[in-house]
């Protein structure tokens, strides 16, 4: 007769070390380095807050107090995301046994479109020093995201293999992609030569590995550190600019010039008309908007004399 052995399972003894075996497990599904560092941030944020919340006694507690926070829905959702998919993971390891948002619904988040207006985009691209290199980066990024929407984070794992300088093409890689989906995304000529002339002042000694956009010394350029760089530029113009404004920007202007939404949504790179139906939307208000103040019938039709009460009660008078 066949022996039966009980193994017990060794659970993690800190959150700290659920977290590195939960990152672990994500990794192993294919989760993008981008997606991995905010699930790394949400939930260390959320147990720095609450350092005592390791505990099946307390943690539903806790993340009910942390979600009660008074922030933006977006922020609450976002929250919500990544500490509901830790502490389902939790659950399944038999740390936990319940999720503590199990219950807690989403946020209606009717979103914010951010764009810039084309004085401000065309003082932004005056700005880096072309002279440099880090001015040559700055300039074919800010280029490239602005015909494309590409996503900050994609932007900065792009290979120089992953562009197709003849064939006006750029190539977001399934492996850096944020949906995991690969897309080709056409460039013009102007961003073409800009790249160009990035990939042309590279040192010799860099390795096909190096970034497309790196550091002056070869090292991958973190989005946060892009950010930093355009705040910069924001206090030359006296107009905030960030990464997403650039994306943003982008889908606005490409529909206002009668792009397709389901080409913006490909561009972009959403799973779903649901982000795209937010541009569409702003487009379609700054139209009828326009068409009210343009339309040619506000000059061929005289404008409205409205008869005030006091007249139409003394011409009832007179009848």
């Amino acid at each position: 007769m066949a022996r039966v052995f009980r193994l017990d399972k060794r659970l993690p003894d800190s959150w700290q070390a659920a977290l590195s075996d939960f990152l672990t497990w994500k990794q192993a599904q294919g989760a993008a380095p981008r997606t991995l560092h905010d699930y790394q941030d949400h939930v260390r944020q959320f147990f720095t807050r609450f350092p005592d919340a390791y505990n099946p006694q307390l943690v539903r507690q806790r993340v009910l107090a942390y979600m009660a926070e008074d922030v933006a829905p977006a922020t609450f959702n976002l929250r919500r995301e990544y500490l509901k998919a830790f502490f389902s993971w939790c659950v399944r390891e038999g740390i936990f046994p319940e999720n503590p948002l199990a219950d807690v619904p989403k946020r209606k988040d009717p979103g914010k479109v951010r764009h810039l207006p084309e004085d401000v985009l065309r003082e932004l691209l005056r700005l880096p020093d072309r002279s440099t290199f880090s001015g040559l980066r700055d300039y074919a990024l800010i280029l490239l995201s602005l015909a494309t929407g590409i996503r900050p984070g994609e932007a900065l794992a792009l290979l120089v293999e992953d562009v197709d300088l003849r064939g006006l093409a750029v190539t977001v890689r399934h492996t850096v992609a944020k949906t995991r989906v690969e897309r080709v995304l056409p460039i013009p000529p102007a961003v073409a030569e800009a790249i160009r002339a990035l990939i042309a002042a590279r040192h010799p000694a860099w390795g096909e590995k190096v970034p497309l956009f790196c550091s002056f010394s070869g090292r991958r350029l973190t989005v946060e550190e892009w950010v930093r760089r355009l705040k910069a530029y924001s206090a030359h113009i006296g107009t905030k600019v960030t990464p997403y404004m650039l994306r943003h920007s982008f889908a606005i202007e490409t529909l206002r010039a009668g792009a397709n939404a389901f080409t913006v949504q490909h561009m972009l790179g959403h799973t779903s008309m649901a982000m795209t139906k937010r541009y569409v939307n702003l487009v379609e208000s700054d139209l009828r908007e326009a068409m009210a103040q343009a339309n040619p019938l506000n000059r061929l039709l005289p404008q409205r004399q409205r008869v005030c009460k006091v007249s139409e009660d003394t011409s009832r008078r007179r009848k």
